[in-house]
């Protein structure tokens, strides 16, 4: 489901300031900013994103195009996950980069590590009105779990996701 000339890899030192930018910038583009700036800081702040979590990265020639955090349940940085589950957040692509399929590459490796790691479950949450990013995790099976609802400030409110996972033999 990648497209060609992207790949996906856990982020580097050297990454973070291209990552910072991309999120803020696409966060900000899309409106996500609007009722909590505040938000921007965190963001902004790879280093403790990556510190709590895998940091993926979605590049092609050399160029930070897309971005996202991978956690396990339990993680400092899981919000939602229950045990045996993966979640993601902070998906977030470059606005030149948008339509090129770099978020359903970062699902899908978001998808495949969760698998791989035998959890049997992905979650996220994902902004009430974000019709292009319900829209996108629909077509990888995600379907809505309301016990994963929440809100971080009054005006934003983020419905949970949750995408079932074949437990591999080991």
């Amino acid at each position: 489901m990648s497209a060609p000339g992207i790949v996906v890899r856990l982020v580097e030192p050297r990454d973070h300031p291209e990552v910072e930018r991309v999120t803020v910038a696409a966060y900000r583009e899309d409106g996500q900013l609007e009722a909590a700036p505040e938000y921007a800081k965190v963001l902004a702040d790879v280093a403790a994103r990556a510190a709590a979590s895998d940091v993926l990265v979605a590049t092609a020639e050399g160029k930070v195009l897309g971005a996202v955090a991978f956690t396990l349940a339990g993680g400092a940085y899981a919000e939602v996950s229950k045990p045996g589950e993966a979640e993601f957040r902070t998906l977030a692509v470059d606005p030149a980069a948008q339509r090129r399929g770099v978020a359903r590459a970062l699902v899908q490796a978001c998808i495949d590590r969760a698998a791989q790691l035998g959890c049997n479950a992905l979650v996220i949450c994902v902004r009430d009105d974000n019709n292009g990013a319900h829209a996108l995790y629909e077509r990888f099976g995600f379907e809505r779990d309301p016990s994963l609802d929440w809100s971080p400030v009054p005006s934003v409110k983020l419905l949970g996701l949750r995408l079932a996972l074949p437990v591999l033999a080991k």
